[in-house]
């Protein structure tokens, strides 16, 4: 019986849900180098069987309030489709980055 749960959740795994990402990189990025982190970003998503349908950079905004000293920052969003057992690691990976202020990664209905 034990074999069969594992077998269900490898199916479930494998189902892709639609999700939006926003994050927030800091000023002190050059613009190469924020290229490489939109990049690395979605070459993560890419790595994880997820499948990356657009990314908007929205350019540099300011902060409705200081983030770590930073009153303006890099903002970027990203549609993309990925497994939901994926988004802990997605999640995970952006809160280590020193680059990234903040993000927000939310389920998308469409």
């Amino acid at each position: 019986m034990p074999r069969k749960k594992q077998v269900v959740q490898q199916v479930e795994d494998k189902r892709l849900e639609d999700y939006e990402l926003v994050f927030v990189v800091s000023p002190e990025v050059a613009d190469e180098s924020l290229d490489s982190s939109i990049d690395g970003i979605s070459q993560f998503i890419a790595g994880k069987d997820g499948v990356i349908s657009e990314v908007e950079r929205w350019g540099k905004k300011k902060l409705a309030y200081p983030i770590k000293h930073f009153l303006e920052g890099n903002y970027v969003l990203t549609r993309f489709k990925i497994s939901p057992a994926r988004c802990k690691e997605l999640e995970a990976n952006l809160k280590i980055s020193e680059e990234i202020l903040r993000h927000l990664l939310i389920k998308s209905s469409s």
